[in-house]
């Protein structure tokens, strides 16, 4: 039974057809490629490949390559034998040996050592490998599920990935759509995590999102997909406080303040302005005739300026911002200041 914290929702196109190839993929026992930017749930398709194979009732393994040094590498994925370096004082055995006759997910896959992807291209190929420091060869049956963001066959024609372990591999590949990709997906994947977020806060309800929220989420770009988009409805969420009301106020970066320290940099920046303001520059901004109160003036046309630059990025707040060189907090200050949010 699949877990309910492991579901893969989605109705859009691309991932439908994306679902059906894995559902066809799964079966076949051979070593598959999972390849995604950040965020796009290359893991939960690795889970689904073993569950809906023939090694569902067998372990699922999990480890992330980039999260351990070289030499650290090579020993958890094999194991190791007493003295095979310092501290090793028993054997250990490794991720092959305790995902035996179940599957082995490899995240980050490309970036592993040249020396640790020979060791893993033998075991693909022949099932047998030896411990860190040992001579016994132990015979496995292990099926991998390598994931990376990065494009593997640019990486083997750099000399930095073996051409020999990604044809090896590449039995066949899944390529995860971006979420931007699946806009039918956004509110369907926003209400459910609003949901589970709702129930956590004990809200006996689940009031769904304004209309002004849910363009500004079909709007936006999504560089970190789906778990970036789980973090801003979790996010909207809590801070709405009560639940009563849609849920209408969206952060899509938690970093974004006017006390924000400054990034560092080595090069030396012209001084910004106190007061930056918008550059935008809409029509009909002609001088007016004869005596004027300069600060009505001002503020009146300061007023025109955000206006032209909702219009301009079709009332999106945070393009807007970007727009006419204002941070969003700065913009939305402005906006409450002119009576215009």
């Amino acid at each position: 039974m699949v877990k309910k914290q492991e579901q893969i929702i989605g109705d859009s196109p691309a991932f439908l057809d994306m679902m059906d190839q894995i559902s066809r993929a799964a079966p076949l026992d051979r070593p598959m490629l999972v390849i995604g930017e950040r965020g796009t749930g290359k893991e939960l398709i690795a889970w689904r490949l073993h569950y809906l194979s023939n090694r569902w009732n067998r372990v699922f393994q999990k480890m992330n390559c980039a999260a351990l040094a070289e030499t650290l590498l090579e020993s958890e994925l094999f194991g190791y034998e007493p003295g095979a370096f310092t501290g090793a004082r028993n054997r250990r055995a490794g991720r092959f040996e305790a995902a035996d006759e179940g599957s082995l997910f490899l995240d980050e896959i490309g970036t592993m050592s040249m020396a640790a992807q020979e060791k893993l291209l033998r075991v693909i190929e022949y099932g047998e490998f030896e411990r860190v420091g040992g001579t016994d060869t132990i015979n496995v049956d292990v099926r991998v599920i390598g994931a990376t963001n990065i494009d593997l066959p640019a990486a083997a024609d750099a000399g930095e990935f073996r051409h020999d372990l990604l044809d090896r591999l590449a039995f066949d590949v899944i390529t995860v759509p971006p979420l931007r990709e699946r806009k039918e997906d956004i509110m369907l994947l926003a209400e459910h995590f609003g949901m589970a977020m709702a129930r956590e806060l004990e809200w006996l309800v689940f009031p769904g999102f304004s209309k002004k929220a849910t363009a500004q989420m079909m709007d936006y770009h999504w560089p970190g997909n789906i778990r970036e988009l789980k973090n801003v409805v979790e996010r909207a969420i809590y801070r709405a406080w009560d639940g009563e009301q849609p849920v209408c106020d969206i952060v899509f970066d938690p970093f974004e303040s006017p006390f924000r320290p400054p990034a560092k940099t080595n090069r030396k920046q012209p001084a910004a302005p106190a007061t930056p303001m918008p550059q935008a520059t809409p029509a009909g901004s002609a001088l007016p005739d004869g005596p004027f109160d300069l600060k009505e003036e001002a503020a009146s046309f300061e007023r025109k300026l955000y206006r032209h630059a909702l219009e301009e990025s079709r009332f999106n707040q945070r393009a807007a911002a970007k727009h006419v060189g204002l941070t969003y907090d700065q913009f939305r200050h402005g906006l409450k200041k002119h009576d215009l949010l």
